[in-house]
């Protein structure tokens, strides 16, 4: 069930959002639904990734990759 309530936007801010929702082809409730729905998201229980997701023990292949196929030194 929505819930209705009034605003009042300052009208620098009414134009951004007035032209944001033309150029995206949206309106201007859906992107503030959407701007408060990231604003207020629950928190997730996991962790920020921060190292390396996988750990290998092979030799790191060269920086800078000359040959035409740079899969070649990923998968080998």
């Amino acid at each position: 069930m929505a819930v209705r309530t009034t605003v009042d936007i300052p009208e620098p801010l009414h134009e951004r959002l007035r032209h944001r929702a033309e150029s995206t082809g949206t309106s201007i409730r859906s992107l503030i639904v959407r701007a408060l729905e990231e604003t207020y998201a629950p928190k997730g229980k996991g962790r920020r990734v921060t190292g390396p997701m996988v750990r290998g023990k092979g030799k790191l292949g060269p920086r800078f990759p000359t040959d035409e196929n740079p899969h070649d030194l990923i998968i080998s």
